[in-house]
């Protein structure tokens, strides 16, 4: 490991560990085949095919240590609620004790269930049991034709634009306070009222695209943090379907599609590229992520990797909402700068908010702080490594990247940074191109990638 960060030694970045089992596994004459399957949604589902050591040969340990962690990436990646395990038993039983209500993995068991509606289960099959390959593909046919409303739901504010034929002839952005709000008819007024304020500016609607942080799936609300103070019988009766209702309600029968904003962000940075295979990397008050893929469509994972390990340290700072420890959250977030700066021994004042302490952050580092810059070159070194982690389940060409982490002369430290790592640890993957988004990109972008998910055919 030629980059360590300064702040964080203890650092262990997920790839080195994955290649280094891999290495011990193939020099062993005591290997076997495990094949895992994680099931999601209308049986879509990922396949991982991997050598371990054999069962009860000394490294049962060793061999969960690694493949847990892959199961969780995999889970916070691609979804899922239903695992198989196929060629070993202790990985079966451990996955089955862990990931259940009172295991040590109960949160993203219950999350996973509350997701896809259906009980979370550890199946030991054989290898011809797995189920074959079912990949999902969202085709985005980036039709702009017609008169369309592109919609961005966030937790501050809600913005709307015209789109006629692919110009945007009126946008605007309202201020609302959705995560306040127990009453979702608060949060159904403000879409229709955005609705009906871009419809006034156009002829007619042909479509509607909606861009809205949280997790949907066919169009329905799943989990969202826009909705977090409304009840979870009110949430199931009123919120799961409530941009079904909004657009039906407004404009009657014609195409709309939701999804998640991470996924439009990777969208409207794929268009301003003119290229396919984007990570959208948003570090902000969280990790929020949204990938293209080779044919410019979408594939239906959760891309959730502020749950997804990067960091396979044990003694990683543990995120407080799953329990768990090394989760992206912490490395590519507010949080991450904070950690930092309290690790190169930066004081703030009482009471500031963990954005005002970014800032705080930021602005010594404008300063030539040394502190301040050695933290966003740690950051750097955490996004090498992890995106070399991150290759191992998306094929990527090009990292965009945005969000308050990135802003200014920090976030030109953690591309550079970012680039050593990879050009020097990861040859195969120099050729990644890290970029942010343009102004155009930052204003209508996603209003016109919203405007373009549904197809008018």
């Amino acid at each position: 490991m030629r980059f360590a960060p300064k702040y964080d030694p203890g650092f262990r970045p997920a790839i080195l560990e994955l290649r280094k089992f891999k290495d011990l596994v193939n020099e062993s004459n005591n290997k076997s085949l495990l094949y895992i399957c994680i099931e999601r949604n209308d049986g879509y589902n990922y396949h991982l095919k991997m050598d371990i050591f054999q069962d009860n040969t000394g490294y049962d340990d060793y061999n969960y240590q690694i493949v847990e962690r892959l199961v969780k990436t995999i889970l916070w990646v691609a979804g899922g609620y239903k695992i198989y395990v196929a060629g070993s038993n202790e990985i079966y039983r451990r996955l089955k004790e862990e990931y259940q209500k009172n295991g040590k993995r109960e949160f993203d068991a219950l999350f996973m269930q509350r997701v896809y509606g259906f009980p979370f289960e550890v199946i030991k099959v054989t290898y011809d049991e797995i189920p074959p390959l079912k990949e999902e593909e969202i085709k985005i046919v980036n039709d702009l034709k017609g008169c369309r409303i592109g919609f961005d739901a966030g937790g501050s504010d809600r913005k709307v634009s015209a789109v006629v034929d692919g110009e945007v002839i009126f946008s605007t952005e309202t201020v609302w306070h959705p995560k306040l709000q127990s009453d979702p008819q608060y949060h159904y007024d403000g879409i229709v009222e955005s609705f009906k304020l871009a419809a006034s500016k156009m002829p007619r609607v042909d479509a509607v695209g909606i861009s809205s942080a949280g997790i949907y799936i066919n169009n329905e609300v799943r989990v969202a943090s826009l909705f977090i103070k409304v009840p979870d019988d009110v949430f199931a009766r009123e919120v799961k379907n409530i941009y079904i209702r909004a657009v039906k309600d407004t404009f009657g029968d014609i195409p709309f599609r939701v999804v998640n904003d991470g996924e439009v962000t990777a969208l409207a940075g794929a268009n301003q590229l003119n290229a396919n295979e984007v990570l959208g990397i948003a570090m902000g008050t969280s990790e929020a992520v949204g990938y293209v893929n080779k044919n410019h469509n979408l594939t239906g994972w959760l891309n959730e990797l502020a749950f997804a390990p990067v960091d396979f340290n044990p003694m990683a700072m543990i995120d407080e909402w799953s329990g768990d420890y090394g989760c992206g959250v912490k490395y590519f977030s507010q949080d991450a700068v904070i950690k930092l700066a309290e690790a190169a021994g930066i004081s703030f004042q009482d009471g500031m908010s963990p954005a005002e302490k970014l800032k705080y952050v930021q602005s010594l580092n404008n300063q030539n702080d040394e502190r301040a810059q050695t933290i966003f070159e740690d950051i750097g070194i955490y996004l090498g490594y992890t995106l070399a982690y991150y290759s191992e389940f998306y094929s990527i060409k090009h990292v965009l990247l945005l969000g308050r982490v990135m802003s200014g002369k920090g976030g030109d430290i953690i591309i550079n940074v970012a680039k050593q790592v990879l050009d020097n640890e990861f040859p195969e993957y120099k050729h990644i191109n890290l970029t942010t988004p343009d102004e155009y990109t930052r204003r209508v972008g996603q209003s016109i990638a919203a405007a373009s998910l549904p197809n008018l055919e």
